[in-house]
């Protein structure tokens, strides 16, 4: 996932210090599952600097029956940030060069023949997917599914959300990062890291799984084909154009169209023994490899094997997040209490270590409404009582992601046979300082916090790559955000054992 995911709790943060006057200049499209923003990224040597010129909320809306997403207003939410960038860099005489999209994973829109798309895309939140589960698995096996994709199980993977349409004659599925990419461009393409979520990308070849399609009655073209991080959609359609105020030949340039693949190729690493943690409204936790990990005891652990920029492979699992707090705070709010993020975490860091914990990858959360009860029920049906209290609930929530990190790398390190010295966390929860601290205190090893706009400067970069405007690989992209980026350290300290039997250790 998405991410999916992983900004809503980010302020607008510079990536490195003033551009100089030469700087080039690309727009970032940069949507997570409540909120999006478009956002400039003026690239000079060694140098990038970040400028959000619109914010929008995004979220789930019950439409025919479903759970989908308000296609319609989100597009032309992006439309109207795009149409800030253009004014903006006007002002300052100023040219963008492309445009990037990410978004999360997994959900896409079915267009016809004539372009036009024919429903608002479902959510991944929608129980659609549940209930094509079992039938997948008479045709594809879990062991079979895996052995070819390398994919996490999870009931909204594309692949049983797509078995669930009645007729597809005509249509095609585009993702959604393609389908807004088609939109402006009028070309059809799906980008490869969001592709690898779907559960019909082998995870070896880098190419679509057409057998896998072809056993479930889809046709092989059900998605366009397949583009790398760095390639082009194409130029603006001039229509599009014009409505911007852009250049008729500005290009949509492919990036890590899956946030977490933009969000981990902007990881400011300085070695290859590090694990990543993007963390948001879900957690993408895990290590970066060469090659994917197809084993049996990999797919047990129900880890995910997905491509990074440069045909790296993501190897993770999408755990829970943020959400669950961000949830817990709408459900206090109905209730009148308006809770601040801040004032809740320093009331929850004042709570003793060593309190219970949940598993937050229980499906019991992935739906909305009333999160602070459902957590106090799977704490009362670990045999703990948690009280209701909004500090308790919160510290409870920090606690149980920062043990479930700490099992998450153990696991990858031994799947993988690969150490870990350090932890790097990404996205708006590298600024929680006491999750963070509570991470390196479970994982026992130094997390480093930053950058808040993973995702935007590794769409950014990677467009700025393709323009020549930087060169290199992942190190070298890597090494613009190090050095030029402020990052907070958190050694491990020791504290009191958890009462429950989710301790990782």
């Amino acid at each position: 996932m998405s991410e999916q995911q992983n900004r809503e709790t980010a302020p607008a943060q510079a990536g490195a210090v003033s551009a100089a006057p030469a700087s080039r200049v690309f727009a970032a499209v940069d949507i997570g599952a409540s909120s999006g923003r478009v956002i400039l990224g003026r690239v000079a040597k060694g140098d990038v600097q970040l400028e959000v010129v619109h914010r929008f909320p995004n979220g789930v809306v019950e439409i025919d029956g479903g759970l989908r997403w308000d296609f319609d207003s989100l597009l032309a939410e992006v439309l109207e940030g795009l149409r800030s960038a253009a004014t903006v860099t006007a002002v300052k005489g100023e040219t963008i060069a492309s445009i990037g999209i990410d978004t999360w994973a997994v959900d896409y829109g079915l267009v016809d023949a004539a372009g036009k798309l024919v429903a608002q895309p479902f959510s991944y939140r929608d129980e659609r997917g549940r209930t094509a589960v079992e039938p997948v698995h008479r045709k594809l096996g879990p062991e079979r599914l895996y052995g070819t994709t390398g994919l996490q199980f999870l009931q909204f993977n594309t692949i049983y959300q797509l078995a669930t349409e009645k007729n597809l004659d005509g249509l095609q599925a585009l993702l959604i990062p393609d389908l807004i990419a088609f939109l402006l461009t009028g070309n059809r393409k799906t980008e490869a890291t969001n592709a690898s979520t779907t559960g019909l990308f082998d995870a070896v070849a880098g190419e679509w799984a057409t057998e896998f399609m072809a056993a479930l009655g889809l046709r092989k073209d059900v998605f366009p084909p397949l583009i790398q991080p760095g390639e082009t959609y194409g130029h603006l359609l001039p229509a599009v154009a014009a409505q911007l105020g852009l250049p008729q030949d500005t290009q949509v340039v492919a990036v890590g169209s899956h946030d977490t693949a933009s969000a981990v190729a902007a990881v400011p690493a300085q070695a290859e023994n590090f694990a990543y943690i993007s963390s948001g409204t879900w957690s993408l936790v895990g290590l970066e490899l060469k090659h994917p990990v197809l084993t049996k005891a990999s797919r047990k652990a129900n880890f995910t094997n997905e491509r990074g920029v440069d045909s790296t492979v993501r190897y993770l699992r999408n755990m829970g997040g943020l959400w669950l707090l961000s949830e817990c705070q709408r459900t206090w709010a109905a209730e009148g209490f308006q809770l601040e993020l801040t004032a809740l975490l320093t009331a929850a860091t004042a709570i003793s270590a060593g309190g219970p914990r949940i598993n937050p990858d229980d499906p019991c959360f992935i739906a909305p409404e009333n999160m602070p009860e459902r957590i106090r029920a799977a704490v009362r049906h670990t045999g703990d009582v948690l009280p209701d209290d909004p500090a308790a609930i919160t510290r409870c929530i920090m606690d149980s992601l920062a043990s479930g990190y700490a099992k998450t790398i153990r696991a990858a390190e031994r799947l993988a046979d690969r150490s870990v010295t350090v932890v790097h966390v990404v996205g708006g929860g590298s600024q929680n300082e006491l999750l963070c601290q509570l991470t390196a205190n479970a994982t026992r090893r130094p997390v480093i916090a930053g950058p808040v706009e993973a995702t935007a400067l590794g769409n950014i970069l990677v467009q700025a790559r393709a323009a020549g405007a930087v060169a290199g690989g992942l190190p070298e992209l890597r090494s613009i955000i190090a050095t030029g980026t402020n990052l907070r350290r958190y050694e491990p300290l020791e504290l009191a054992q958890p009462r429950t039997a989710l301790d990782p250790r």
